[in-house]
């Protein structure tokens, strides 16, 4: 077996099953899980339907680059989002389909990554982060380049934290805005120093949008990565890669429908590599695909359900503990003044609530895991059972004090 398996970390939820294996939820609550980040609204209807009329699709093999009725469609809604001028994104060369944008962050950095370069190369991430990110820098053969979110950074990963010697052997940069699990939005002057990094020392940056479109403001929708290109002239988009997700936008997860975008050069190589990784979207998929990337109504519904639960619950989170409304996706990332773990422990066994240890979803640098003492909170299940698992939540508070 390849020996760099034996890098990989288990995963938080592995992590989180190990936590609590010997614990007795109260079979007096009914259970409450706000673990795991799967949306639990409906899922778009006009990507149902798109979907069930093109079953017949499934009796032909989809191409690499999937079909260019779905590319149109996503080159369009990122012109009309991202204020991207139309004539400097070509479908063929700047779009590709991927099956949900995990399997892309994933592989993306499997065909860039030059492990032959001396010293090893490094790959940059946030600290808290998505752990996809890690295991495609171990897995590529690329060392982790730790990049703190903290309260001071506006949760945003420190772009000045590492030393031009570190960038230097940064081949790949992931970003992720809005961020998971804290929320934090870059803004265009963000994304621009980013670039200047980039184009300093050499690397390219892997921009994870998949929470772009669930915000509270209407009137200020979260910049992103191939917005600030526009903005500095650069049509090529070069260094810059999106990647982006009908799984949160339009509640559709067990679809797997993403796309990937940017750079041409890069994404020519990029189709190299997938033409054998083979992970492509069937007719079926790509027809409920455009038709979900052409709506935008069911998007607005979406975000008014998750304010409306925002609404509801930071009134009643805020007295006994440190939290503040993020700027975007559904999470919050709330501090408690106890042991992030003993906390977990205590919500599922007094109140049979699953929530996330914070430490499970970062990494210890230089003696700090800018996790612990906080819980992930995905705010997934419906206002009331928000509103409930955040009261569950007081009591278990409360009752540690005591």
């Amino acid at each position: 077996m390849n020996p760099r398996l034996d890098a990989l970390q288990p995963y938080p939820f592995e992590k989180l099953a190990r936590l609590v294996a010997d614990v007795t939820p109260n079979p007096d609550r009914s259970p409450i899980s706000l673990a795991i980040g799967e949306p639990q609204h409906p899922p778009a209807a006009c990507a149902r339907t798109a979907l069930v009329e093109h079953l017949d699709g499934i009796a032909h093999y989809p191409p690499t680059r999937g079909g260019p009725a779905l590319r149109e469609a996503i080159s369009d809604w990122l012109i009309n989002r991202f204020n991207v001028p139309a004539q400097w994104i070509d479908p063929e060369r700047h779009i590709l389909p991927a099956a949900g944008t995990r399997e892309a962050l994933f592989s993306f950095a499997q065909a860039l990554i030059d492990d032959r370069a001396s010293p090893t190369p490094r790959v940059a991430m946030p600290n808290p982060g998505y752990q996809i990110y890690e295991g495609a820098a171990l897995l590529a053969g690329a060392q982790p380049l730790y990049l703190p979110c903290l309260p001071e950074t506006g949760f945003l990963a420190d772009l000045d934290a590492p030393s031009a010697a570190d960038w230097d052997r940064v081949q790949l940069l992931y970003l992720c805005s809005p961020g998971n699990p804290t929320g934090a939005v870059a803004d265009l002057d963000y994304f621009k120093q980013a670039l200047a990094l980039a184009d300093r020392h050499d690397f390219v940056i892997a921009s994870d949008e998949c929470y772009s479109e669930i915000y509270p403001d209407e009137s200020a929708p979260p910049p992103g990565l191939l917005q600030a290109a526009a903005e500095t002239g650069r049509d090529d988009f070069s260094r810059c890669v999106v990647f982006h997700s009908l799984s949160k936008r339009s509640n559709l997860p067990g679809l797997r429908s993403g796309f990937v975008a940017g750079d041409a050069r890069v994404l020519a190589d990029f189709v190299r590599y997938r033409t054998y990784h083979g992970a492509t979207l069937g007719a079926h998929v790509q027809a409920a695909s455009i038709a979900a990337w052409r709506d935008e109504a069911h998007v607005r519904a979406n975000r008014d359900r998750y304010r409306e639960k925002y609404d509801a619950v930071m009134p009643r989170l805020a007295p006994f503990c440190d939290v503040a409304r993020p700027a975007g996706a559904f999470y919050l990332w709330p501090a408690f003044d106890a042991d992030d773990e003993a906390l977990t422990v205590a919500a599922l066994r007094d109140e049979n609530l699953r929530v996330v240890p914070g430490r499970y979803l970062a990494r210890e640098v230089n003696g700090v895991n800018p996790g612990r003492g906080r819980l992930r909170l995905s705010l997934v299940a419906d206002t009331g059972g928000c509103v409930e698992a955040v009261e569950r939540l007081a009591r278990v508070c409360e009752a540690r004090t005591l």
